[in-house]
């Protein structure tokens, strides 16, 4: 069946019906990860966005449902150059078609994702909309398009209700924005106790339970939007508990402690960025999911100092709090691009907690 991706400047690509064939609107964004698709599909920093893989083939060591980063997809689309029809895994459990399909995702194949790509990075990330309905009116389309934004995605991705890791070394409350799974389980595979409490959770309920440290999470949309979210991180900060964030929580904190965030002109998606740590020197490749970043000129000196850069456009990719006990990295040490460049940030936070207690 075919299927339609049109762009909110009237671009039109026609391509091949994969997965749902329900119709979606969303901001289109691209990732550069060569393997990782199944990790790009259940990651919920995806939530209220349709992803572009520039890497032609995917799918070809089908789905390993133990490498998932959540419970289900979180993206409303999915683009890609070709999709692999039979994978080739001792691990792979299922194709990536049948996995759209079960997690009503709709997306396109067989179209040019370099061309499209480049009209991202040009124009900047644009709304779209995925279709099969072969008698589309652009017009229309692109004015439905223009009234889209992704909002709410932060309550929508965080858990439920509070729960628990049991450990028998130090106790991590970790702030659930969108947090990928394998946040939890790197602290606590380092043998923490990880409480995993929803996004919206009171400051002072986290900090009744005494715990040796505060991990706050990864997770979609605008940080900006997560106003009463930046009100209990402010209360954190004022606390004596050491500090440790990733992604969203680095931009909250950040937010709440008085600096800016500014949306960026195509993001950072994939697993080949290059971040230099500003006290070592040494460049690290990292993985990252965001399209917003902390504006290096709105951070006051007495606050916070920058920790990590962007090697490719020189934006902050981390901060450190002076004369507190918190780091923040605008990046994802839990993931595995280098193949483990920047884990040893857990090791770091674990003895921050050594150290603080």
């Amino acid at each position: 069946m075919k299927a339609f991706l049109i762009l909110e400047d009237g671009t039109v690509f026609t391509g091949t019906s994969i997965g749902s064939k329900r119709e979606v609107i969303s901001e289109i964004v691209f990732n550069t990860s060569m393997t990782g698709y199944l990790e790009v599909l259940t990651d919920p920093s995806y939530a209220g966005q349709a992803v572009v893989m520039t890497y032609p083939l995917i799918g070809n060591y089908g789905i390993c449902r133990e490498d998932m980063e959540s419970y289900k997809a979180w993206p409303d689309g999915y683009i890609v150059r070709e999709l692999s029809r039979i994978p080739s895994n001792f691990r792979s459990g299922d194709t990536i078609q049948h996995f759209l399909e079960e997690q009503d995702i709709p997306g396109i194949s067989g179209i040019d994702t370099r061309a499209l790509t480049k009209i991202l990075r040009e124009k900047g990330t644009m709304n779209g909309m995925i279709t099969t309905n072969e008698n589309f009116d652009c017009d229309e389309a692109v004015a439905r398009m223009k009234n889209y934004s992704v909002t709410g995605v932060v309550k929508k991705t965080t858990c439920a209700e509070k729960y628990m890791l049991p450990g028998d070394g130090k106790k991590v409350a970790l702030l659930d924005l969108g947090a990928k799974m394998n946040i939890a389980r790197s602290l606590n595979e380092r043998g923490c106790q990880v409480t995993v409490y929803p996004a919206t959770t009171a400051a002072e309920e986290i900090l009744a339970e005494n715990p040796d440290g505060i991990m706050l999470s990864n997770g979609p949309g605008d940080p900006k939007e997560c106003t009463d979210i930046i009100t209990e991180i402010r209360k954190l900060y004022e606390s004596e508990v050491p500090i440790f964030a990733i992604c969203l929580g680095h931009q909250l904190m950040a937010l709440a402690t008085g600096a800016d965030t500014h949306k960026l002109k195509y993001g950072h998606r994939g697993g080949n960025h290059p971040v230099k740590d500003l006290e070592t020197g040494r460049v690290y490749i990292s993985s990252q999911n965001h399209g917003y970043v902390v504006d290096m000129d709105t951070i006051k000196s007495e606050t916070a100092v920058p920790a990590f850069v962007n090697v490719n456009d020189g934006t902050n990719e981390g901060l450190k709090y002076v004369n507190k006990n918190i780091f923040t990295v605008q990046y994802h040490p839990e993931a595995c691009p280098g193949p483990l460049d920047s884990g040893y940030l857990f090791d770091r936070f674990l003895k921050m907690m050594e150290e603080g207690k």
